[in-house]
């Protein structure tokens, strides 16, 4: 057998290999997706992997109105959009600093940011709820947003860091000498070479703060400033039984994450390459 059957062979065990991964990754949601149309009756007198008979449309706005979704689709959108400019932007600076800007405490403060990615929230929520009640911050936006954005920087620092040592210094020593300070030389040469980097930091802070449960559920109490992830767990609760209801609550708070992933679905696609490529 010559080196184009081979060839030919290799590639047809990547394709099926490719597709089977595809089908394990979309099937989930197709069947979510199905099982949302279908009343609570359906669901358990008829096989689980059947198309419902009867489509019933009224779980999407019960759901809705019941999850109070209008209200807290609002406040997901607004933790993850501000906690991912935030994330991005203090932990590229801090890692410019960190990996190009000499000084004598450096090491110490990168380490302190570091030990942060071994953190968990569980080891924490206890001494955050202290703290947000003792400062006024418990049940306010700020008071999520700021342990959303602290939890965030550890990794992106550590990301960043480590992305910005491979940029050459003479980069940044010629701008030095034509005049440009730190933040100018950030803005107009490290930040734009760190696309790939940003857009990773991106996808993970954004898929983070949007499903993210346990903080905003001890920091706050009003369904005003509260997200999504609330919204999906009441449906396992006093209503727990009713599954079409539970299964619409998941497809609300699915699709702004897959329309997330289809309009940035370029750019994540080139800094993943770029990533890869620059590594």
């Amino acid at each position: 057998m010559d080196n184009q059957n081979y060839s030919g062979i290799a590639k047809s065990i990547i394709y099926l290999i490719t597709i089977a991964f595809t089908v394990l990754a979309i099937y989930p949601i197709f069947w979510l997706v199905l099982q949302s149309f279908k009343t609570t009756q359906e669901y358990l007198m008829n096989s689980k992997l059947s198309f419902p008979k009867n489509w019933f449309l009224g779980n999407f706005p019960q759901t809705w109105r019941l999850g109070k979704f209008n209200i807290l689709l609002g406040n997901s959108l607004f933790y993850s959009l501000v906690t991912v400019t935030s994330v991005v932007i203090l932990s590229l600076m801090a890692s410019f600093a960190f990996a190009k800007i000499p000084f004598r405490i450096t090491p110490l403060l990168h380490g302190l940011f570091i030990i942060g990615i071994l953190l968990t929230i569980h080891s924490i929520m206890v001494p955050l709820f202290l703290m947000a009640a003792s400062t006024g911050l418990y049940n306010t936006r700020l008071g999520v947003l700021i342990p959303y954005i602290g939890l965030g920087l550890p990794m992106g620092v550590y990301l960043g860091t480590e992305f910005i040592k491979s940029i050459p210094g003479e980069l940044i020593e010629s701008a030095r000498i034509d005049g440009a300070g730190y933040m100018k030389i950030f803005s107009n040469i490290i930040f734009p070479m760190c696309v790939p980097v940003a857009v990773t930091l991106a996808i993970i802070t954004f898929t983070a703060s949007w499903n993210e449960f346990i903080l905003v559920n001890i920091l706050t109490a009003s369904d005003s400033i509260r997200s999504i992830p609330i919204g999906i767990a009441r449906f396992s609760g006093a209503l727990g039984t009713d599954y079409g209801k539970q299964f619409s609550a998941l497809v609300i708070g699915l699709i702004p994450m897959l329309i997330f992933y289809a309009v940035f679905r370029k750019q994540i696609t080139k800094g993943v390459v770029a990533g890869a490529v620059k590594g």
